[in-house]
């Protein structure tokens, strides 16, 4: 039993020597680096992503607007409002206006919405 022991204590350090030099011999690893346009681009997607997410929450919640019936879309702080759905000139207006008052909104295009 105590030549098992001895073998088995023997065996956990040469494994544990052995494994430190291959993990020694490995080449350290350079630090994550993002270009600057990558960075630029993940801010640009999470803005517009929070843009298009702010509008569709205020469409909702206004009164005497469908906000679910009008789709929204954010590329680089242009919001493309459209609908399937047949809106009033006055609907239509409204929902530009709340768009437009949306922190990183640049633009709004509502050539998408139906108006009577």
């Amino acid at each position: 039993m105590k030549k098992f022991a001895i073998a088995a204590a023997t065996a956990t350090a040469l494994s544990l020597t052995l494994a430190h030099a291959a993990f020694a011999q490995q080449p350290a690893q350079a630090p994550l680096t993002l270009a600057a346009g990558e960075m630029t681009e993940a801010k640009e997607a999470t803005s517009d992503t929070w843009i298009t997410t702010k509008v569709k929450a205020d469409l909702m919640t206004e009164k005497g607007i469908p906000g679910t019936d009008i789709k929204v879309e954010t590329n680089k702080g242009v919001v493309s409002l459209s609908s399937n759905v047949m809106l009033t000139k006055t609907q239509k207006e409204t929902a530009v206006a709340i768009t437009k008052k949306i922190k990183g909104v640049q633009a709004v295009s509502a050539d998408g919405l139906k108006a009577e």
